[in-house]
């Protein structure tokens, strides 16, 4: 096997993503950094120009995308999603698990880029990155799927829930719902801060206090979730109705609920974020805010293949759907 942009990043003592931009002559890397790559390549019998040129012109038909939290089925689904399309257009798919580490994504996206991938879909975690950062000066093609970072400019495809959050809440309360809380996810997060934003303005809209004792932060897994909604039930004055903004808090909510002996949909009413098709088989079904996986993975794929065709690229904001089942004491009138 021979030389690799690892073992020249290993010899210089620098990221592959350094030892590309200083191959490339691109900005971002210092002078000492780069003659040390270049001192490195030579001593490796790597020749930087052959590098720098395949980098700008070789396709491997392969794709990097890196997802948070592969246990989410959300994600999954969207992974699922994504091959299927790639698989369409001729490319073959690199799947990394982040697990909403910042450090294991950002090692991720050196070991793609060290595979030289065609472009890279990716779920940011919580916080910016370097790698990131490099993978844009670098002019890799990147697109940021159901999460963005402010600071950088990448498209994004996503799903938009303002409206269907807002039908939610129009739904609880015309079933008689008033102290309604909601368990939102990280507000370093895009879905976290949009979603609690959307529930906020939605209960204004009906002229409903939203305090913060009914307001609950969570990481996006069913532990957090489940704590959550042990913290809501044990509220002086209970609440009647709670929503959770992802499927595995969710089903947190579930857990603790029925572990206090509580009839969801008689109760407590309990509505959810996410479809995945388990949903539709808990007892009673999952009322849910619904978001187009599979159109937003193949959306994702073919705004990808079109950056590295060097196309026009802009990104797309899907709407989600509201899916009224019988989790929120619904009856057969009110669907």
């Amino acid at each position: 096997m021979g030389v690799t942009v690892a073992d020249v990043a290993r010899r210089a003592g620098v990221s592959t993503a350094s030892v590309s931009r200083a191959l490339s002559g691109a900005d971002g890397v210092s002078e000492a950094v780069r003659e040390r790559v270049i001192a490195a390549a030579r001593a490796l019998g790597y020749r930087p120009n052959t590098v720098a040129r395949s980098l700008r012109t070789t396709r491997t038909q392969t794709i990097g995308l890196i997802i948070p939290d592969m246990v989410n089925p959300f994600f999954s689904e969207l992974a699922w999603a994504i091959e299927e399309a790639a698989h369409e257009h001729g490319y073959s798919v690199i799947l990394c698990n982040a697990n909403e580490e910042t450090d294991r994504q950002d090692g991720y996206v050196e070991l793609l880029l060290a595979r030289r991938v065609d472009g890279l879909l990716l779920t940011p975690v919580l916080e910016e990155s370097e790698a990131l950062r490099a993978v844009a000066r670098q002019g890799v093609p990147m697109v940021f799927v159901d999460r963005a970072l402010a600071s950088m400019e990448a498209p994004v495809v996503r799903a938009d829930g303002t409206l269907a959050i807002s039908q939610l809440v129009d739904h609880l309360v015309d079933l008689g719902h008033e102290r309604i809380a909601v368990i939102t996810g990280p507000q370093a997060t895009v879905t976290g801060r949009e979603r609690l934003a959307a529930f906020r303005a939605a209960m204004r809209a009906r002229s409903l206090d939203l305090p913060d004792e009914l307001v609950r932060f969570g990481n996006f897994q069913a532990d957090s979730g489940r704590r959550a909604a042990a913290e809501l039930l044990d509220l002086d004055d209970p609440i009647t109705a709670v929503f959770a903004i992802d499927n595995l808090m969710t089903l947190g909510v579930f857990q603790e609920t029925r572990r206090r002996g509580l009839r969801i949909g008689r109760d407590i009413a309990v509505a959810g974020f996410d479809d995945p098709p388990w949903f539709q088989l808990l007892d009673p079904p999952l009322t849910t805010v619904s978001q187009p996986v599979a159109r937003m993975g193949a959306l994702a794929v073919d705004t990808l293949i079109d950056a590295i065709g060097a196309g026009s690229v802009e990104s797309h904001l899907l709407d989600c759907a509201l899916v009224i089942r019988e989790s929120c004491g619904e009856t057969a009138a009110s669907r």
